[in-house]
């Protein structure tokens, strides 16, 4: 466990449940992996919960401890950046159904000291925020400053805001959406198709074994592409060739492009857990915040004291900027507060996690007005 408070405090947390769960059932216990920055203040009004991506975890600004790198989001948070541990007590979790430390697939079931695999139940992004409120229960956080995140972040953070409205202050957005499209659960299920194609996936069971490597590259492959722009490949790669000077009328990786996105497969399958990547794709795929409040997305926020802001991206064409539109619309729909900024970055999706000045402006203004 690390001490050092230049790098958070990495915490596990064992709350005895029982956690009910959207899709029936409950879960008991439930672990928690997550890590804290900064001091909660005697009136405990300096909390904020960082609220994760699909494939990240709670290392949001610590090196992370499988591949030495540094954490997901340096250019949010840290000391002097917009979510600063001199002024915030900082929480960032990993989500319920992932592989760095929370309950998940990978889990050991209680009943048979064997990991879950595919008994794990299917969860929600609302079940994902109820767990991460028991989390804050446990650490004596009864409301928060902000809730913040970016991607799925965003999902959770508008689930948090529905949910438990008398608990959240402010609320950041960020490159999401308050539903998953058709064509989102048709990228999705391409990934999880070659996840279970893979024979080593053995219908789940792989722990013993070797895990389906192969097939989790090729998910991660699809949907690293729809993270990006096309004019940012085209910038970055072009037709370029790599590493040669003329096609090798072959099936290796003559183009950049194909180098670059084989990389991103074989380095993602050494962090991540297939099974969770199944689970937590599937929880994208059945969030729809309007369905949870009677069809009317207005209705997930009537009678909100809750301050939003919401930040989409030029070329993100993976949650574009009419998805986020949406959700300002029913925001003001509902009466509530809500700021709404779309910026220009050639980088897609993935522009929330990469250098943005205007994106840092944004949120420190926000949370600095919000104090």
């Amino acid at each position: 466990m690390s001490h050092d408070q230049r790098f958070g405090l990495q915490r596990h947390a064992r709350l005895p449940g029982p956690l009910r769960l959207d899709g029936g059932g409950s879960l008991s216990p439930v672990e928690i992996a997550y890590e804290t920055y900064g001091t909660l203040s005697p009136d405990g009004g300096n909390a904020v919960l960082i609220c994760h991506a699909l494939t990240g975890d709670q290392h949001v600004a610590s090196v992370h401890p499988r591949t030495g790198k540094p954490g997901w989001w340096t250019r949010m948070v840290g000391e002097g950046r917009p979510i600063d541990p001199a002024r915030h007590f900082i929480v960032c979790a990993n989500v319920l159904g992932s592989c760095m430390g929370s309950s998940g697939p990978a889990s050991l079931d209680p009943l048979t000291v064997k990991p879950f695999a595919m008994s794990f139940p299917v969860i929600t992004i609302r079940d994902m925020v109820r767990a991460q409120a028991m989390l804050l229960d446990h650490l004596g956080v009864g409301k928060l400053a902000a809730v913040v995140g970016g991607s799925m972040g965003g999902m959770q953070a508008l689930s948090w805001a529905a949910t438990y409205p008398e608990r959240v202050a402010r609320c950041v957005v960020i490159a999401s959406t308050a539903r998953h499209t058709a064509q989102n659960i048709a990228f999705h299920e391409v990934g999880r198709q070659a996840v279970m194609a893979d024979p080593k996936w053995q219908g789940g069971a792989y722990y013993d074994d070797e895990p389906p490597a192969a097939g989790l590259a090729v998910a991660r492959m699809a949907a690293h592409i729809t993270y990006l722009s096309e004019a940012g490949l085209t910038e970055k790669f072009g037709r370029r060739l790599q590493g040669r000077d003329a096609k090798s009328f072959g099936f290796d990786a003559d183009f950049q492009v194909e180098s670059y996105l084989r990389h991103q497969g074989i380095s993602f399958v050494d962090r991540f857990d297939a099974n969770s990547y199944l689970y937590i794709t599937r929880a994208m795929d059945y969030f729809d915040l309007a369905e949870e409040h009677g069809g009317r997305l207005a209705n997930a926020f009537k009678g909100s004291a809750t301050r939003f802001c919401l930040v989409s991206f030029d070329t993100d064409w993976l949650y574009p900027t009419a998805e986020s539109r949406r959700v300002v619309h029913a925001l003001n729909a509902a009466g509530a507060a809500a700021s709404f900024v779309e910026l220009s970055s050639p980088y897609g999706h993935d522009a929330f996690l990469l250098d943005s000045p205007e994106l840092n402006r944004v949120v420190d203004g926000f949370l600095k007005a919000a104090a």
